[in-house]
This record gives structure tokens, sequence and C-alpha cells, in this order.
């Protein structure tokens, strides 16, 4: 694989980070803005609603910029976004850095467009699971490592570290990377025909339905463990880090899979799985080596489907491979948001330990998706 596909699962590491780290920060944050956990929470939903509708944005604007300069571009905005999240003193402020690093994410479709340009389709789903790699590592890398700062320094040392770090990441790529390093940008150029082809609606349909399934119970992880098997935070440290390097396995496992087998079977396989394993995790209820296991196949199978997905949607319009990633992002922010409502709106009547129900059939509606985008894709026409 290309040196610099490394480079990029580092950043992307940072950019994972700086997305999830708050997560683990929210009480100690919480107290010294004097607002309600509740309500400090509500900086997850403003970085989602900016990564979905703002990153697009910025993609198509630095579309006819060298991509060196759009990267570094985006991790210096998503290092003041870091900056000014530190230096916060009340809400408004905390919620204009979130904001600006939902913009700054622009970074992660690029890279994935050029990782998808850099090498033949037949490698394609290896150097974007490489990628993403990044992204999975920060649940068990960066975000305990920001919680332990938070803790131990206090809660604006997170910001600090991340911003310095994307900072960082910028000032070598402006290093390493060719000025003209040939990939694709992305324009509105084509796009309205683009998505009157119903394979692209059915497929990005598929990344938000299967993370409403995921976030529908993930949100509540802590709760759905400790209804399950109660343990001690020790224990549950330990259980989320676990499912965490599952999810790392995952995504390597899918990338290899996807250049193996193909997407379809690839995913279908793995949503099987992962709704196999929702429909599973009541019965662990008192048996922790089980809920482990099952959890663990969960992890697997669910961090797996990002790389054939982004490969799938290469596939169906190469020169729009980039705008396409955007708007999968968008998807999935889309799906962590509504997974996390539905969830809520169903753990009174579910309970927690039978919430992992409500992605039952979620995941059965994914399943029809990828059925429905195979066959619409075999009539696909060039964008």
């Amino acid at each position: 694989m290309p040196r610099l596909l490394y480079l990029l699962a580092l950043c992307n590491l940072v950019i994972g980070t700086g997305a999830f780290v708050l997560s683990g920060i929210l009480q100690p944050l919480s107290d010294a803005l004097g607002v309600s956990v509740a309500s400090a929470g509500q900086a997850m939903t403003v970085y989602a609603l900016a990564t979905a509708v703002l990153a697009p944005l910025a993609l198509v604007f630095t579309g006819r910029w060298p991509r060196r300069r759009a990267m570094c571009c985006g991790l210096v905005i998503f290092a003041l976004g870091n900056l000014l999240c530190a230096v916060a003193t009340h809400l408004g402020w905390l919620f204009a850095g979130r904001a600006l690093m939902g913009m700054g994410a622009v970074f992660t479709p690029l890279a994935a467009g050029i990782a998808v340009a850099m090498v033949e389709p037949a490698r394609r789903g290896r150097a974007l699971s490489l990628v993403f790699l990044g992204m999975s590592l920060s649940y068990v890398i960066g975000v305990p490592l920001g919680a332990w700062l938070a803790f131990r320094f206090g809660w604006p040392w997170p910001f600090v570290l991340i911003a310095g770090m994307s900072l960082l990441g910028a000032a070598t790529l402006l290093l390493v990377v060719p000025k003209d390093l040939a990939a694709p940008g992305a324009s509105f150029a084509g796009l309205p025909a683009l998505l009157r082809q119903a394979a692209v609606w059915w497929t990005l349909s598929f990344t938000l339905l299967y993370f409403m399934a995921i976030f529908s119970v993930f949100s509540y992880i802590g709760p759905v463990l400790q209804a399950l098997s109660p343990m001690s935070h020790e224990r549950m440290s330990a259980t989320l880090a676990v499912f965490g390097l599952s999810g790392v396995a995952g995504t390597l496992i899918g990338g290899w899979a996807n250049d193996r087998f193909g997407t379809l079977r690839t995913l279908t396989v793995q949503m099987t799985l992962l709704g196999s394993m929702m429909v599973l995790v009541p019965f662990t209820h008192g048996n922790y080596p089980l809920l482990v296991t099952v959890f663990v196949v969960w992890g697997l199978a669910g961090f797996g489907m990002m790389t054939p997905q982004q490969s799938r949607l290469a596939a169906l319009a190469p020169a729009q491979a980039p705008l396409l990633f955007s708007l999968n992002t968008s998807m999935l922010y889309l799906g962590t948001a509504l997974g996390a409502a539905a969830g809520g709106a169903f753990s009174a009547q579910l309970g927690m330990t039978r919430l992992a129900w409500m992605g039952v059939p979620l995941a059965a509606l994914g399943l029809f998706t990828v059925w429905m985008s195979a066959r619409k894709q075999a009539t696909l026409q060039p964008a």
C-alpha cells in the first residue's frame, strides 16, 4: 500500500478522536460551563449536523483546489474548531467550535477519494480499510486518552491536544504530499443526473439504516451493559475497549473481504451477522462471557461495513467519488442522530435489556437496500 495512506489513517485518528472524545468528558465539561450533561451533550448533535451539511459544501467549494491544499485546509479548520472549544466559556462558543470541527471533517472524504485514486480497483477495499482504520482506532486510543487528560488536567486539554495534532498533520501533509497529486475533486457538475439514479439512493440509504440500527443501542451502551450484566467501572472500561478492538479488526477484515468476495456478498454477510447479534443480546442477560462474545461479533460486523460501502459508492461513479463519500458521511451522522432518538423513544417500552431488538427491523431493511441497489446498479448510466 502507498505510504501516504498510513499518514492519512493517522490524520483520521485525530479526526475521530475529536469527534467522539466529548462523550467521555461530558461531566467535567458540563460542570465547568454550568449546564446540564444533557445540554452539553447537544454539542455532539451540533457536530453531526455540521458534518452532514457543511462538510459536503466545503468539499464542493474546494473541488478545483489541489488535493494537498484542500486536505491541509480541512485539518487547519478542524484545529481552529478545537481551540475554540478549549477556550469556550459558555455553551454557544462550544457549539460554534463543534460546527467548525464538522466543517473541517471534510478531510475524511478527501482522504477516501485519494485512497481510491492511488490504487487499482482490485486493492480498493484494502486501501479504504487502511484509511478508515484511524477512525476505528480513535475508539481504542483517542477517546480513552482524551478522557484521562480531561480528568487529570482539566477538560480543555483534550481539545488542545487534538488541535495541536491537527496542525502537525497539516504541516506533515504539506511536506510529503506532492503538489500535483492526481485525485478527483468534487463539483455539482453531473450530480443532479447522478442523484436521479435509484442505485445511488438505495446505496446511501443503507448507511442511514445500519447506523440507525447500531446507534439505537450504542448511544446507551453503558446502561445496556449494566442492565445485562452489572459490572464495575473497570470492567465496563475493559469491555468497551474489547468492543473497540473488535471494531479495528472488523475494519481490516471488511477491506479484505470486499476485495476477496465482492461488496454484495460481504455486506450481506455482515448485515446478517449484525442483525443476528441484535436478536441475541437480550439472551446474554447474566452471562458475561456470552455478552462479550456477542458484542465482539457485533463490532466485527458493524465496523467492517464501512469499507465495502465506500467501495460500492466509488464503483457507482468514480469521478464523483469524493462527493458521494461526503454524502455518505452525512447519512452516517444523520443515522447516528436518528438512531439515538429512536433508542431513547423505545427504551421505556423495551427496557435496556431488550433495546437491541430495536435495531433488528432496521438491519432487515438495510439488507433489503443492498439487494435493491444491486438490482438498480445493473442499469446505472454513467453520470
